[in-house]
């Protein structure tokens, strides 16, 4: 199972923050977090750095989170954290460094994808094991809005430079039965696959990847199978599952459309002769839900949304076409039956 964006803006960590001065993110998590704990393998996109309070809450445009958040993220379910995104450096070194650290010393066994303290951590594939398959997960991102890697860290963030995917992509199949490959990537807002997401999904198809879900456009995008016919060779790609939670502060048409995620869900099988495959997929589309006050932010699955709560989104002051018919409207025109199978 994965998420998509964990879009931590400015009224998010508002809502999160408890009048004693924690912070709680439980709230956000409430209606979906027996379904994020029910699967084997729970994969989120965090996508701003968690540096803690010392370096100072922000949203956009350089965001960073206080370690509750990653607290409340394993607490939800979450075993594996991609942080490879283009805000990986907002914070710089220091907030990297800072997330690192918060990972190792509170939770050593829960993967962090995307980010790396060393060169030896950056070349390891992380690979995850059950009932005798084993799936290699990658996590990589288009860029960093600009900023350098540190010049003593050229390790810090997997890149999507396509030697280094090639060489990470051919020790996964070494390695593993299965490959998936979570890629920062695509245009924000764009509810269609471009061009430089083709041109990756063709060659992580020529390394043998079996399954791509895509994060960054903020939207969602087209769930494709796609197959050779000659080789009987499979890749699903999820070309993006938009986000998980946000309240941006832009307004006007389209900005609904980020209020719509999925959760995407894939069983993978291994069949009598030791071959892993995917028997299932689906998606389950999900809407975060906006209310003043705190703990006012909280994602639904659209089966339990309605027209009463959708009326009572904050977000209708933004974008006055948000409504309960507009997520499913959208959900149809993006993954057609898919999303009611």
């Amino acid at each position: 199972l994965m998420v998509g964006d964990m879009l931590m803006h400015t009224p998010v960590e508002e809502s999160a923050l408890q009048e004693d001065g924690t912070y709680s993110y439980d709230a956000i998590f409430k209606n979906t977090v027996s379904e994020i704990q029910a699967a084997d393998l729970a994969i989120v996109n965090q996508e701003v750095i968690i540096a803690g309070e010392s370096m100072g809450i922000s949203g956009y445009p350089a965001f960073n989170a206080p370690f509750e958040l990653g607290h409340d993220l394993v607490e939800a379910g979450f075993d594996v954290i991609c942080h490879g995104t283009n805000h990986a450096l907002d914070q710089g070194k220091k907030g990297l460094t800072n997330c690192l650290n918060f990972w190792e010393e509170n939770y050593p066994e829960t993967a962090v994808l995307g980010i790396h303290g060393s060169q030896a951590d950056q070349d390891e594939i992380y690979i995850y094991e059950q009932d005798g398959i084993k799936i290699a997960l990658l996590n990589f991102t288009y860029g960093t809005n600009g900023i350098a890697l540190p010049s003593d860290m050229p390790y810090a963030v997997d890149l999507l430079e396509e030697e280094k995917v090639k060489a990470a992509l051919i020790k996964a199949e070494e390695q593993a039965d299965f490959t998936i490959v979570c890629p920062h990537w695509g245009n924000e807002y764009e509810l269609g696959v471009v061009s430089s997401q083709e041109k990756w999904t063709e060659l992580f198809f020529d390394y043998g990847v079996d399954l791509v879900i895509g994060t960054h456009p903020h939207v969602i995008e087209p769930i494709e199978m796609i197959k050779d016919e000659e080789t009987g060779q499979s890749m699903l790609v999820y070309y993006s599952i938009g986000n998980f939670v946000n309240w941006t502060s832009s307004s006007g048409a389209g900005i609904a459309n980020r209020m719509v995620g999925g959760m995407a869900e894939i069983m993978v099988c291994k069949d009598q002769n030791g071959l892993v495959y995917i028997k299932e997929y689906g998606i389950e589309p999900v809407v975060c839900h906006l209310t003043e006050g705190i703990n006012g932010i909280t994602v639904y699955f659209l089966e339990d949304y309605g027209t009463v709560l959708a009326d009572e989104n904050e977000i209708r002051k933004q974008d006055d076409n948000f409504s309960y018919e507009y997520c499913v409207e959208l959900c149809d025109k993006v993954w057609g039956e898919l999303w009611k199978e």
